[in-house]
């Protein structure tokens, strides 16, 4: 019973990060791959159908294989990451105008920033995108 009910669980996890990276493909606010890698990982532990499907998915899946299998990000990806990122810091000041704000958001992103920035480029995803 209590293994059925965590399958359960992975799989309702699974379909809802699934369905948020879905929007976030479409909503320039929201992330997608995040949500996706979840999904991934959620499916992994109770639907390998679904997790197949969303590993091999046309789209979705050469980003997600790069990650698992090389931990790498494309380049393209990369500077979309770090100009949305450099964006963001004026986007906290005038919402917040906060310089308290501004300085823990800043210092978050400049860390999520050197983290993207030291995975490998992955030159497949790179020339196809």
């Amino acid at each position: 019973m209590l293994q059925h009910s965590a399958r359960l669980i992975y799989l309702v996890v699974g379909g809802l990060c699934t369905v948020l990276g879905i929007v976030g493909a479409f909503l320039p606010v929201m992330p997608t791959t995040p949500f996706l890698l979840v999904a991934l990982w959620a499916f992994s532990k109770s639907s390998p159908r679904m997790r197949d499907w969303l590993y091999h998915h046309p789209r979705y899946g050469p980003t997600l294989r790069d990650w698992f299998e090389y931990g790498a990000v494309s380049a393209r990806v990369k500077a979309i990451a770090c100009i949305a990122m450099l964006f963001s810091v004026p986007a906290v000041y005038y919402l917040s105008g906060s310089w308290i704000a501004v300085s823990v958001h800043g210092t978050i992103i400049s860390i999520t920033a050197i983290f993207i920035l030291s995975r490998p480029s992955s030159s497949s995803r790179d020339t196809s995108s």
